[in-house]
């Protein structure tokens, strides 16, 4: 009889692990694994041996001389000052023009609302390496339209120069991702309620009332999933600054980070450095993110 009942509580304790055991597996595969072999080749590098290195090499563990390697590199530094930078400009924007679009899209005067969404995430579905040769056109003095343009009315002004090439860049990003944020908030504004409309109205509540007391409260999980996601794409800007480095001579091997270990990696064949920095990079990720979802959730216990 003890054998009966434990045999089918065996099964039942097994199925639980039977569900979770091909998610873990994925996770492990896709994710952990990935992260810990580039961690264990951040902590690696060559050593070459013999008069003149010309006795052979061999991979030695180095411990963090990789990571003070890439902490004292002025370029990589620049470049995690660049992206920051960009990042302080471009998520505000970013965010703040998506919320607007939205709030546009789901106000009840809103007209063709199907086709502005379409035509607000259509450029989500281009590639970021065709939208950059598109707007790379646009940048370009002597083919570019808004150029010759601005030319015509007496402003002259360098897209691909020094001061400019980075917030050229942004607007390509915003041009690339404003939609799939506008999409995530629109989703997030059609859950609310009509009964909170209906009070709200009953109340008084002209439409700028509904926005702030009524529909952003109501947006705010919404709002801090797309800041997030928009700081971390920030921090992985790779394409745009890749593809217009052949037009703009402001562009360096190291303008972003990720581009640095690019250039480290598949230039100089350096892949030890190149896992350090990605590695830091992801760290700076990591830290921005759960850094701003802490201040976001204390501010909102505080509340």
């Amino acid at each position: 009889m003890p054998t009966r009942t434990r045999a089918p509580r065996r099964r039942r304790n097994l199925a639980p692990v039977a569900f979770v055991a091909p998610f873990l597996l994925l996770f492990l595969l896709t994710f952990a694994v990935p992260i810990a072999y580039a961690v264990h080749q951040s902590v690696m590098d060559v050593e070459y041996t013999g008069p003149l290195g010309l006795g052979g090499s061999r991979t030695a563990f180095v411990g963090l001389s990789n990571y003070s390697h890439a902490l004292s590199d002025d370029a990589f530094l620049r470049s995690v000052g660049r992206v920051l930078l960009f990042a302080v400009v471009q998520v505000p924007v970013m965010v703040a023009l998506a919320a607007g679009l939205a709030l546009l899209l789901d106000s009840a005067s809103a007209r063709g609302v199907r086709f502005f969404r379409a035509a607000y995430f259509l450029p989500y579905g281009v590639p970021g390496v065709i939208a950059s040769i598109l707007w790379g056109f646009l940048y370009v003095p002597g083919v570019s339209p808004l150029v010759d343009g601005m030319r015509h009315l007496g402003v002259s002004v360098d897209l691909l120069g020094g001061s400019t090439v980075l917030w050229s860049i942004a607007n390509i990003v915003v041009w690339e991702f404003a939609g799939y944020n506008v999409l995530v908030l629109v989703a997030q504004l059609r859950t609310i309620p009509a009964e909170l409309y209906e009070a709200a109205r009953i109340d008084g509540a002209g439409a700028w009332t509904t926005v702030r007391y009524v529909k952003l409260p109501l947006l705010r999980p919404a709002l801090v999933l797309t800041t997030v996601f928009t700081i971390i794409g920030t921090l992985q800007l790779f394409a745009e600054p890749l593809v217009l480095r052949p037009v703009s001579s402001s562009i360096d091997s190291a303008y972003t980070p990720n581009l640095s270990a690019y250039n480290e990696a598949f230039t100089n064949d350096n892949y030890h450095l190149a896992a350090a920095e990605a590695v830091l990079l992801a760290l700076a990720a990591f830290v921005l993110s759960f850094g701003f979802l802490r201040l976001i959730n204390k501010r909102g216990g505080d509340a």
